[in-house]
């Protein structure tokens, strides 16, 4: 007996350095958690051209891009499905769409639903009014909650579908920030189907960058950079719009932004470019999904 007791104390005294050891470990793995500067790189409406679709595979071929976000309703859906299916490793989410805001190139919703539509049956244009495009918002017609409802419910259950490892939601063009009503719905909405991903509740914010979209993409690089160089400890999150500029791409506009096409390819230069890459490895800049922040 004595013996043994003597064995438990021995091994007790060999164990404690070991514990205080892991102690150190762990200790030092949450100072580096709390020390790390975390970047969300979301690109957006995907499906709305093929140009579009082809651009936002470069930036997470060559680029930075981490989140991608699906707009249902819009003609090159299928295409973004088809390449989204072939690179299970990219982070998805629904980009919720009630508008549909190019002159030459229209959608409709996917289910028959009239207070949200115009007199051809396509989207509005707009969510909130436009000098350059009167009577041609949400907000200017009498417009239906449940049918805002039954659509976008339509709109998840479609790309579930197809994609079952979607992981979260966003809204097109701030669609559902018009009253506390359509906020209230998009909670309820994420909570149910488990795309509740809400980057506010993880203290997310957004990258301190301005840009005029009219600026050459040496110029956007340039001022990309320096916001990289400003990132404090903490999650944060960059959100655009890169595609190719294609004769199809060109051809899309409306009143108050017709040079879409140069302003998207600028976009795709910037999330591919080297000297951003570069300075995201200098300042030691995490680059996470909207699917990490949940882990």
């Amino acid at each position: 007996m004595y013996r043994l007791k003597l064995a438990i104390l021995f091994r007790r005294i060999l164990f404690l350095p070991l514990l205080i050891l892991i102690g150190i470990f762990a200790a030092g793995a949450q100072s580096t958690n709390n020390n790390q500067i975390n970047l969300i790189v979301r690109v957006d409406d995907m499906g709305c051209s093929h140009a579009t679709n082809t651009g936002i595979l470069e930036t997470f071929d060559k680029g930075i891009a981490t989140s991608v976000e699906v707009m249902v309703p819009t003609p090159w859906y299928p295409e973004a499905i088809a390449m989204l299916k072939k690179r299970p490793d990219i982070d998805v989410g629904i980009h919720l769409t009630l508008t549909s805001e190019w002159t030459n190139m229209k959608w409709r919703p996917v289910t028959h639903v009239t207070s949200i539509v115009d007199d051809h049956g396509y989207f509005y244009p707009m969510v909130w009014p436009n000098d350059l495009m009167p009577d041609n918002s949400i907000l200017e017609n009498d417009w239906s909650l449940a049918d805002i409802e039954k659509e976008l419910r339509a709109q998840i259950e479609i790309i579930k579908k197809d994609l079952p490892g979607v992981t979260h939601m966003s809204a097109h063009m701030g669609c559902l920030s018009m009253n506390e009503e359509t906020k209230a719905l998009y909670q309820k909405l994420g909570d149910e189907y488990n795309l509740d991903i809400y980057p506010e509740e993880y203290e997310v914010k957004r990258l301190p960058l301005r840009w005029d979209n009219t600026m050459t993409p040496e110029q956007r690089i340039d001022l990309f950079v320096e916001a990289i160089h400003t990132l404090t400890p903490g999650n944060w999150m960059f959100v655009e719009h890169p595609a190719h500029s294609m004769p199809e791409q060109q051809a899309i506009g409306h009143p108050s932004y017709n040079h879409v096409a140069y302003d998207r390819d600028a976009v795709l230069r910037v999330l591919t470019s080297d000297a951003v890459k570069e300075a995201i490895a200098k300042k030691n800049v995490n680059l996470i999904s909207y699917a990490n922040l949940k882990e």
